[in-house]
């Protein structure tokens, strides 16, 4: 629904108040209360013609005057004197002028052109002499220098005092001098005047007070000048009496079109402004604008609300300013009509700035309407500044800055961009000069810019399209890193992240892997114990077996039971370390007491599986804040893991040593299995060392290891070089 009626009227209303106060503000100071003789145009011209008037009329120049004030200094004797240089100096110059010129005369055989050019030299020379040896020959020079000046300077008084004349003609005047009674007065004086300006009689005097500046300044002066200037002062001198205009005069004036120009203007725009008292009146009465007039035009509303609310006030702006620039427009317009006084050429153009005008005020007073209906709802306000442009851009530029380096960068590049097309614009216009040092910087600065940034943004699009096979899970070819840009910098972390998530891969797919053998190697394990039980069982529910045979088949159910038992216990165990569920007691345990303890339960095993056992340990205690029993446990593991594994007729050595800060423990022997080259998964649950699990192990022994180490902040290193196994541990000692 559009905008019809009672709201048009309104606008138009309100258009032509905006249009009316802009005319009063640009033109009231002129027009109101004043005529043309008060306005500024009028007032330069006549006081350049009071000027001229007291200057050529009422104290002229005084030729004889001047003459009689002439005075000579020292200085501009001195000055006169050694113009061309010393007396021996200009003697020489003089002299060489004329050298030529006699040899000459003398070549040519010319006997009385060598004699009146030797006269005319030695008489400058004589001159010459003479102005060194009497400061009177000198001062005479000077006064009839400064004489021909001050008679030039006369004769050029006389010719401006005659354009005066002829430029002021239709000026009158009738002035007496107050101090002589002398009286000066123009040849048509009328009653009739258009202006007249009194002076005198209880009003201020027509005050004269002429200055005159004679020199080289002036052009009076030649290249061989003493002074610069001489300066005549004369006494004020006051006048009463009166100025003025003949009306009969007034069509001669330089200003006559203007005066009547200035009475139609007027006219017009006093007209103009009472329309606008009446149009406010009707803002007030009958065509009272009001919210709900506007606000059923929903199609310009919704189009005007989906701008973002400062581009809305910048609109709105901008249309004010526009709206200002037609009024400007429509007010030259009618300057323009009262100089011809013919409002026909110019109605049509002034027409269309009305228009152009009113609509921007209906955007204007829309707009204003419109933005405080969206003010009212304050979840609303905050969601249209949310929305606002700057608030994006300034989220953006905060954004740019997160990398400071890369902001700096780009906001050079901006400025850089931006004067560039100004100082194009700026070197087309302004010629050569300007275009030269424009042509230097966009040679130096602004093609280096350019490159820089054409570099770099290849550099980024490479970085994305590798980011984006990165991304599609192609990891072989790492991006390439150039130079020690912020670009280079990110294409090194994204480097940094490729190896992580390729890293990331291989651990997933080796978890995978290691996840499938402990379900196969749990299941094994728990399997084989299992059915051994239900197998005795069975075996032991016959009744025709003998009492040895079910001794036999008992003792193997233990066995077996203790073993299963001894299995889920681990399990659980190492399940308990992983998540964290562990406590430990930690007590300042001698680690070589404890070494021995371990080692010393297992000696005749060793010495039963046909193995060297070879300990080395230190002669002192040596202190570690360790939980006594899980730090037994692990050398227990340890050794426990030699015994089974260790190649029999070879040596075991076990160790305990201090290395710094740490106490080392040492495990190395012969395998007697074919170890691969995933030494590192041995810690891993289940995992063991015989592939074929034919021994009795639960592949859990390094695993606990690792875990109660892993719990105490030490370290424990599995070393293979070939059959040899080593196995290193270490913990800080106290």
């Amino acid at each position: 629904m559009g905008l019809k009626g009672k709201s048009l009227l309104s606008l138009f209303l309100i258009t032509w108040v905006v249009f009316s106060s802009v005319l009063f503000i640009l033109n009231a100071h002129r027009y109101i209360g004043n005529n043309f003789f008060e306005s500024d145009n009028f007032q330069v011209t006549k006081e350049d013609f009071k000027q001229q008037l007291g200057r050529f009329v009422l104290q002229p120049f005084d030729e004889e005057k001047a003459k009689a004030s002439i005075t000579v200094t020292q200085d501009e004797i001195d000055y006169h004197r050694n113009y061309y240089g010393t007396l021996s100096e200009q003697v020489a110059n003089i002299r060489d002028q004329y050298s030529d010129r006699i040899f000459q005369a003398e070549e040519s055989k010319d006997a009385q052109l060598k004699e009146i050019l030797m006269a005319e030299r030695d008489a400058k020379i004589a001159d010459i002499k003479e102005n060194f040896a009497d400061d009177e020959h000198v001062e005479e020079k000077i006064r009839k220098q400064k004489e021909q000046i001050i008679e030039e300077f006369a004769k050029a008084e006389k010719l401006a005092a005659k354009d005066f004349l002829n430029n002021f003609g239709y000026f009158t005047y009738s002035l007496v001098n107050v101090n002589t009674g002398e009286k000066f007065e123009s040849a048509n004086i009328t009653k009739s005047n258009t202006f007249s300006e009194s002076y005198g009689n209880q009003k201020p005097y027509f005050n004269v007070n002429n200055q005159f500046y004679i020199g080289a300044g002036d052009g009076y002066y030649d290249s061989v000048a003493l002074i610069n200037q001489m300066e005549i002062n004369y006494e004020t001198v006051q006048f009463e009496g009166v100025i003025s205009i003949p009306k009969s005069m007034l069509n001669a004036t330089i200003f006559a079109t203007e005066y009547r120009a200035f009475s139609v203007t007027k006219i017009i725009l006093y007209i103009i402004w009472a329309t606008g008292i009446l149009a406010i009146a009707g803002l007030f009465t009958f065509a009272k604008p009001s919210f709900e007039q506007y606000k059923n035009t929903s199609r310009l509303k919704e189009l005007f609300l989906r701008v973002p609310i400062d581009v809305r006030i910048v609109i709105i702006f901008i249309s004010a300013l526009f709206a200002y620039i037609s009024v400007e427009q429509i007010n030259n317009l009618i300057s323009i009509t009262g100089y011809y006084q013919n409002l026909a050429p110019h109605l049509l153009e002034i027409l269309f700035d009305f228009v152009v005008l009113f609509m921007l005020v209906t955007v204007v007073v829309l707009g204003v309407f419109w933005i405080k209906d969206s003010f009212n709802q304050e979840q609303k306000f905050k969601q249209e500044l949310k929305s606002a442009f700057l608030y994006k851009l300034a989220d953006g530029i905060q954004d740019l800055f997160i990398n400071r380096s890369i902001g700096i960068q780009s906001v050079v590049i901006l400025i850089i961009t931006f004067l560039s097309g100004v100082g194009f614009v700026g070197g087309m216009m302004d010629g050569d000069d300007l275009l030269a040092i424009y042509v230097v910087l966009l040679f130096f600065i602004g093609l280096p810019a350019c490159i820089i940034f054409l570099r770099r943004m290849g550099y980024l699009n490479r970085i994305m399209k590798q980011t984006k096979e990165m991304a599609e899970g192609r990891l072989t070819t790492p991006i390439k890193v150039k130079g020690k840009s912020p670009f280079a910098k990110h294409a090194e972390n994204l480097n940094h992240l490729r190896e992580g998530v390729r890293k990331s891969l291989t651990e997933q797919a080796k978890s995978e892997r290691l996840k499938t053998e402990l379900i196969t190697n749990v299941s094994h394990d728990l399997r084989t114990p299992l059915t051994s039980i239900i197998t005795y069982t069975d075996l032991l529910k016959n009744s025709n077996i003998t009492e040895e045979e079910r001794n036999k088949y008992i003792d193997v159910l233990d066995k077996k039971s203790a073993r299963l038992k001894t299995l889920i216990e681990d399990l659980f165990e190492v399940s308990k370390m992983a998540s964290g569920n562990m406590e430990l007691n930690k007590q300042r345990i001698d680690l070589t007491q404890l070494m021995q303890q371990a080692v010393g339960e297992h000696e005749e095993a060793f010495l039963n599986a046909n193995l060297d056992l070879r300990i080395t340990k230190p002669d002192v205690p040596l202190y570690a804040n360790v939980d006594g029993q899980k730090w037994w446990r692990v050398l227990d593991n340890l050794v426990v893991n030699a015994l089974k594994y260790s190649l029999e007729g070879t040596r075991v050595y076990v160790t305990l040593t201090q290395k710094g800060m740490d106490a080392e423990f040492t495990v190395k022997n012969i395998t007697k299995y074919e170890l691969g080259e995933n030494v590192e998964e041995l810690t891993e649950r289940f995992k063991r060392a015989d592939a074929s699990r034919h021994t009795d192990g639960s592949g859990l022994g390094l695993a606990i290891a690792q875990s109660i180490v892993d719990m105490h902040n030490g370290r424990l290193q599995i070393d293979v070089d070939g059959d040899l196994f080593k196995v290193t541990l270490t913990v800080p000692i106290d």
